[in-house]
């Protein structure tokens, strides 16, 4: 039992984390571990784990797998990834985001009367990168053939009982997937008629994306026959998809169909191999994707929330929230300004951000006593020895927040199913369900682990629902290319250009302790991504809350940031200060005191988002998984 005084109120919390029930159990294994958004993509992982590939084996097959069953990604998206190395003992990072193509600049995009380039069809998509992505994984790291990996995948695009959340969403996009032919003939499987998707349990069949991918075998295998070895083999393969009839097929229908991308787009594209970003918070590395991501901002939140005694708050008390809430303003008006594509100028500002001394100024300007609504970017500058050269940009930004608007309450989508009280649906009634869909709009998670130390975090996305197939392909185009700004007084690193990479929501993550890895972790939900992976990350390290209690336990989201995602017009992405929405277990009197504080308050039934996440135990030697009870998401370990 923990007493916590605030604002002169006493609030007594009862939290064992032995003693706390979890909806769903844990996972345990000895050998392997591997997670995802879907029971069939986790059953992928854990067909090649039994066939004797490693973690990077069996993580390329759940995301070939999930990509197959349009786990809210497609073939045609874009794939990052943190890999724990146990021969090098260290992690490396992959970034394969595609680029935006050519003709892709802010006088485009302006000149057609857009605010931001465009949420989905073919001028939304940058060149795809998850072919790449997997291949250069699998060829670097992993053990087997691509044949091997990409098989549970050829069975799942051969035909596969598609589940109703899928269907559904194919049923509720239907009328913009009419606008592409392409995709017209592969979703609407029954047409004319009054549900033209597919039914739950159906029998899915994707003739063109299965012969794609027997194009990627047949060039591998043809490679060996050659003599090539299993790395060149692979590397043919990704040759015929961004070189060869795959690209030209690509290109051809995404042309027709009003598009950008190029066969030099492609052919000049290449996924990288990157040193991650990392902070130590009480011991523990953690590791996140470089500042084309959001990740940072969660080792940026991290720094600032050391200086504060977390454990004394107590799990979710006022202060506990508030104090979390406040970082996480701070990290997101940082992000929202200061994060870009670092293989393009300006140079961001990373080694500053990063700073514990930058992190000890920006928790002092906390307020403890209510939520601070304009929260702007600090000036990290001065923590790399430089002059910010943006101070009058700035200011113009500030002007942009005085008219955001009103503030309005939001349940996420995937919450609304779960409402159970007059409250919650008096808040819904008024809710802006657009923008939380954009808020939340998800992805999926791939989580994988072997005896022999290899580890794997990927967030994978792009192509989601409703999506634009290019051609004859069966691969739906990434819709990417919204998540750049066209005014620089938004962010200045983020202006799209060709070639440039957008800042991305999608954020795996690593964490090491003791020089071994400790825990493995990821969520969909775009820019509550870090959000609830903090939260998780707390969870365990300050409340000692078992990996499955942690993905689970209610946790709070914060609306006061800028949407990375959708919205044709500024306003529609504009922070929307205080508003937060808590679990609807949360004590009265905290909400109250939250009120008191500025809060905007909305109640969900789950708030912990579906995070999938494995925990190391090296004192006995096993795998924890934990898989969250907010989704669809699945693991299996052995």
């Amino acid at each position: 039992m923990k007493k916590i005084f605030f604002s002169g109120v006493l609030f007594i919390f009862f939290f064992s984390a032995s003693a706390q029930p979890t909806q769903k159990p844990p996972l345990h294994g000895k050998n392997w571990m591997a997670i995802t958004g879907k029971p069939l993509a986790a059953t992928a992982g854990s067909m090649v784990f039994q066939k004797g590939g490693n973690a990077v084996d069996a993580a390329c097959a759940m995301l070939a797998a999930t990509c197959t069953m349009w786990d809210v990604l497609s073939w045609g998206g874009e794939t990052q990834a943190l890999i724990y190395n146990p021969k090098t003992k260290k992690v490396i990072a992959i970034n394969a985001m595609g680029v935006a193509p050519t003709g892709a600049t802010v006088d485009f995009f302006t000149g057609k009367g857009y605010h931001f380039p465009p949420e989905y069809g073919p001028l939304a998509a940058t060149t795809p990168g998850t072919v790449g992505g997997l291949c250069l994984m699998l060829a670097d790291y992993g053990t087997m053939s691509l044949k091997e990996v990409l098989a549970p995948a050829m069975q799942l695009a051969a035909g596969y009982p598609i589940e109703a959340q899928t269907a559904n969403s194919m049923e509720r996009g239907k009328e913009m997937i009419k606008q592409w032919p392409y995709s017209k003939a592969v979703f609407l499987t029954h047409p004319n008629e009054k549900r033209e998707a597919p039914e739950a349990g159906e029998i899915f069949v994707q003739k063109d994306l299965l012969a794609t991918l027997s194009k990627l075998v047949e060039a591998e295998q043809k490679a060996l026959k050659n003599k090539k070895n299993r790395k060149e083999a692979i590397m043919a393969a990704y040759d015929r998809f961004y070189k060869g009839d795959i690209a030209a097929e690509f290109v051809r229908g995404s042309k027709e169909q009003g598009g950008l991308i190029t066969m030099e787009d492609l052919a000049k594209w290449k996924p990288l191999v990157e040193e991650p970003l990392q902070t130590n918070y009480k011991g523990i590395d953690v590791y996140k994707l470089q500042q084309w991501t959001q990740g940072p901002m969660l080792l940026q939140s991290l720094n600032i929330l050391e200086n504060f005694d977390l454990k004394s708050m107590g799990y979710n008390s006022t202060q506990y929230l508030h104090t979390l809430y406040q970082t996480l303003n701070l990290t997101f008006a940082d992000r929202d300004f200061y994060y870009g594509d670092p293989y393009f100028p300006p140079e961001e500002p990373m080694k500053g951000l990063l700073s514990k001394a930058y992190a000890k100024e920006r928790a002092e300007q906390i307020l403890a006593d209510r939520n601070d609504a304009k929260a702007g970017p600090g000036d990290p500058y001065p923590y790399e020895g430089k002059v910010n050269p943006f101070l009058d940009l700035i200011k113009q930004r500030e002007s942009l927040l005085d008219s955001a608007g009103k503030s309005g309450t939001a349940i996420p989508k995937h919450d609304q199913t779960t409402i159970n009280s007059t409250e919650i649906n008096q808040a819904l009634a008024k809710t802006d369900e657009l923008y939380m869909d954009r808020l939340w709009r998800g992805t999926t998670s791939v989580e994988a682990a072997d005896t022999s130390g290899w580890v794997v975090s990927i967030t994978p996305s792009g192509g989601w629902l409703p999506a634009c197939i290019a051609g004859n392909t069966g691969i739906g185009m990434s819709q990417r290319m919204q998540s750049f700004v066209l005014d620089p007084a938004i962010d200045p690193f983020n202006v799209v250009a060709p070639g440039k990479r957008p800042r991305v929501t999608l954020t795996p993550s690593l964490a090491l302790k003791d020089g071994k890895p400790f825990l493995c972790f990821g969520v969909q939900g775009g820019d509550t991504q870090d959000q609830n992976l903090l939260q998780f990350f707390l969870n365990m390290v300050e409340f000692n809350m078992t990996v499955q209690q942690a993905t689970e336990a209610a946790n709070f989201n914060t609306n006061q940031l800028w949407l990375s995602l959708g919205g044709s017009k500024t306003m529609d992405r504009k922070p929307r200060p205080g508003n937060i929405l808590l679990s609807n277990s949360t004590p009265e009197a905290v909400r109250n005191e939250l009120k008191k504080m500025g809060y905007h308050i909305t109640l969900g039934n789950r708030t912990s988002g579906p995070i999938n996440a494995i925990y190391f135990d090296w004192k006995h030697g096993s795998l924890w998984g934990g898989s969250s009870n907010n989704g669809e998401d699945y693991g299996i370990g052995w």
